[in-house]
């Protein structure tokens, strides 16, 4: 599609943002350069969506290029025939994690942006994928690894490579920083017979780059677009949160952090309106929550103080904190909404419980889940001590070893797929993964627990035999078909959570058009009365309602139900 003219609007407001970042003389190149750049790729601009941006329908599996392997064959194209096999039509969506050349932390140290790993396969295969998926890729913009031709340039002062990283002075206090791990921030390079110290927010081998230079900006910007050539429909942007430095500040959710956000959504509203930024920040929920912009930065943002609220309410058999909490969040801006899940390829982060739930409890919990065989992952605190950060532990084998793990596990998922907000499932979720202790052991790496690779045959063999896996695999895909059939469930449909019992989770999922569906968890390991009363007024009637769940309908006025320990119903009237 070839450039005619760019909408004023767009291109003012970028560049008041470009302004702000790097001043007004810098501002106007980098609006020339902008416009250059647009055209080379040939995309469109200012053109309206020709497709939904999300429905009941849309739904995300998250998976590692090579989680499910076969001899002989790339792990896409395995990926692809699994997920085409069992997955199409419930899945809208997949989530490739990193699938380009990388040095360490499984992907997330990236050594070339532009290409596809080659023990992984080709842009073929992933071209292949999007013939039967959405997909969405990641955006590692805040480090790259010390292998990339990058690093290599800097370390041998080519330009413009030689200011592509935050050097400092190690004497300078940087005491204010906010840490996410617990190693040190800058790291030594030798660099042309000199040591530089460099910063290093998450390791030694992934290697902060400088935002405060428009160079790197473009150089993303330029990424960016050629995702979007190769299928991209969601763009998560990694580790945001630490993006630009500032010596004396806490180098977190700054001002000009956000300022990036909004270039690049002004830049996708422009040429791709239908491509949606997810922006990735596990920090408390107040926040998490500011990405969201006034609506012009990210249009989902991840739920993170979901997967360990649900943990602890089925752990502790109430929804003190949880109900409350859902409360808060019913409401999103107008064109956004939330990315729910309770699982992914990190550990559960624990940071989002900050002012949710009391310290004591959490210390309790961080305890439950070493019980369970989890680990715990620390972060470096301003006063030099450390505390967790993130629990390491599949989401199955945190809910518990006892006869109501499934259970449990198959009620916290479908408290998960009922609320507002697009669910996304982690691959091991789907197959009830248990801790992979073979796989920490193999790497040194607590986060190797919930990251098993599965050779094709062997994960057949065990979705067919008894087990955890068989019913878990059967029943989460029919949960998910059942939502799928479901106006009510649209990400944009009301929420509206009802406080029932401690031990019960309620809420109402209403659109216009659709039935609304009362959506009712027991968090008991008992068997439980539940009266419908006045407070859920939509079956406050004689007028039967049915459980989309199980078939079983309830009729007359006072309905009771009984719920089994842990079990989910999602009431509709009819």
């Amino acid at each position: 599609m070839l450039i005619k003219s760019l909408s004023k609007e767009p291109l003012e407001r970028m560049r008041g943002h470009f302004n702000r970042l790097y001043g007004r003389r810098q501002a106007d190149r980098c609006i020339e350069r902008l416009v250059t750049m647009i055209g080379r790729y040939g995309v469109g601009y200012g053109v309206a969506p020709t497709e939904k941006t999300w429905d009941e329908t849309t739904a995300v599996l998250i998976t590692y290029a090579d989680t499910v392997c076969q001899a002989g064959k790339p792990p896409l194209a395995t990926l692809q025939h699994f997920s085409s096999t069992h997955l199409e039509n419930l899945f809208s969506t997949i989530h490739i994690l990193p699938f380009y050349p990388w040095s360490s932390d499984d992907g997330f140290s990236v050594i070339d942006y532009r290409r596809v790993k080659n023990s992984y396969g080709t842009w073929k295969h992933i071209k292949e994928l999007n013939r039967h998926f959405e997909l969405m890729f990641d955006l590692v913009l805040n480090h790259v690894s010390s292998q990339s031709s990058w690093f290599k340039n800097y370390v041998s002062e080519i330009a413009p490579y030689r200011d592509y990283f935050i050097e400092a002075d190690p004497e300078t206090d940087l005491s204010a920083v906010v840490r996410p791990r617990s190693l040190p921030l800058l790291t030594e390079f030798p660099v042309d017979g000199k040591t530089k110290h460099l910063w290093t927010t998450f390791s030694k081998d992934q290697i902060d780059v400088n935002f405060a230079n428009p160079d790197v900006l473009f150089e993303f910007f330029d990424i960016l677009l050629l995702y979007i050539a190769n299928g991209a429909k969601i763009i998560r942007l990694d580790a945001i949160a630490y993006l630009w430095k500032q010596p004396g500040t806490s180098c977190i959710h700054l001002e000009q952090t956000h300022e990036v956000v909004k270039l690049m959504r002004d830049l996708l509203d422009m040429i791709a309106p239908g491509v949606i930024i997810l922006t990735e920040t596990n920090v408390p929920h107040d926040e998490n929550i500011s990405y969201f912009g006034n609506g012009d930065e990210a249009r989902m943002v991840y739920n993170f103080s979901l997967p360990p609220l649900l943990l602890h309410a089925l752990h502790n058999g109430t929804s003190r904190y949880l109900t409350p909490w859902a409360k808060s969040i019913s409401e999103t801006p107008d064109g956004c909404t939330w990315f729910n899940f309770t699982a992914s390829h990190d550990g559960i982060g624990v940071r989002p419980l900050t002012g949710l739930v009391p310290e004591s409890e959490l210390t309790a919990l961080v305890d439950k889940v070493k019980e369970l065989g989890g680990q715990v992952s620390t972060k470096r605190n301003a006063d030099g001590t450390d505390s967790p950060y993130e629990l390491n532990i599949t989401y199955f084998d945190a809910l518990g070893d006892d006869e109501h793990q499934i259970d449990r596990f198959l009620c916290s998922q479908t408290v998960m797929l009922g609320l507002k907000g697009v669910p996304a499932v982690y691959f091991h979720s789907l197959t009830a993964t248990p801790n992979d202790q073979d796989g920490v052991q193999a790497t040194g790496r607590a986060r190797s627990i919930n990251r098993k690779k599965w050779n094709l045959e062997e994960l057949d063999a065990e979705l067919h035999k008894t087990g955890p896996a068989k019913k878990v695999f059967k029943e989460y895909r029919r949960r998910i078909a059942i939502r799928r059939k479901h106006g009510s469930f649209h990400p944009d449909a009301a929420q509206r959570v009802i406080d029932l019992d401690e031990d019960l989770f309620c809420f109402v999922r209403s659109a216009d058009g659709h039935r609304p569906v009362i959506c009712i968890s027991s968090f008991s390991g008992e068997w439980k009365e539940v009266h419908l009363d006045e407070r859920i007024a939509e079956l406050d009637t004689p007028d039967p309602c049915t459980d989309l769940l199980s078939g079983k309908r309830y009729n007359g006025a006072g309905k009771v139900l009984t719920l089994d320990p842990y079990q989910t119903v999602w009431l509709t009237a009819g």
